[in-house]
């Protein structure tokens, strides 16, 4: 729901204090592309695009920016790939590509990015790069980051922990019956 790609039955949801359940298809993407980011499980990259042009796309959907490629080239090197920038995207290794599609969710600054399973791709030492970079870019641009794993212990210390176990969302990582998160 907080991705924009289903609608609730009812309610409605607010972000950054817009009503997202009243925009239509093409408010709701042009809303998406500019204040979400999304770091999938796979990669999703377009493979006959280069490693830079993968992470420039959701920019160029937006309308450029003068700084578009700095900062892609920037995020690219702070997940360890500016040796890769040129190389197409179905030549770079499964961990690359993940890295790839994180530069690719954080290339507009959104203000929240969901991600799943960010780090599973990746070995001990990148993950914890990444996982440092995304606490960074959360203090540093004020952003949220919804992250959905099954290896918490990557994670370290986080603001918010909310488990999720048979179905029922708990605050935490031990679920007890008395933390069931209502909201």
């Amino acid at each position: 729901m907080i991705g924009l790609l289903d609608s609730p039955s009812n309610g409605e949801i607010f972000i950054d204090g817009t009503n997202t359940t009243s925009l239509g298809d093409d408010q709701i993407s042009s809303f998406r592309n500019k204040k979400l980011g999304f770091i999938f499980q796979f990669s999703n990259l377009l493979t006959d695009l280069s490693v830079l042009e993968n992470v420039l796309l959701p920019i160029q959907i937006a309308g450029s920016s003068n700084t578009a490629e700095k900062d892609a080239r920037d995020l690219l090197k702070a997940v360890g790939l500016e040796d890769q920038i040129s190389k197409r995207a179905n030549k770079i290794s499964g961990g690359q590509a993940q890295r790839v599609a994180i530069a690719r969710g954080l290339i507009n600054k959104p203000s929240i990015i969901l991600a799943d399973e960010p780090t599973g791709n990746l070995d001990s030492i990148t993950s914890q790069t990444i996982v440092e970079l995304m606490k960074s870019m959360a203090k540093k641009l004020n952003q949220t980051f919804i992250i959905v794993t099954h290896d918490r212990e990557h994670f370290g210390n986080v603001d918010r922990v909310i488990t999720i176990k048979d179905g029922k969302a708990f605050e935490g990582d031990q679920p007890s019956e008395m933390e069931i998160v209502t909201k």
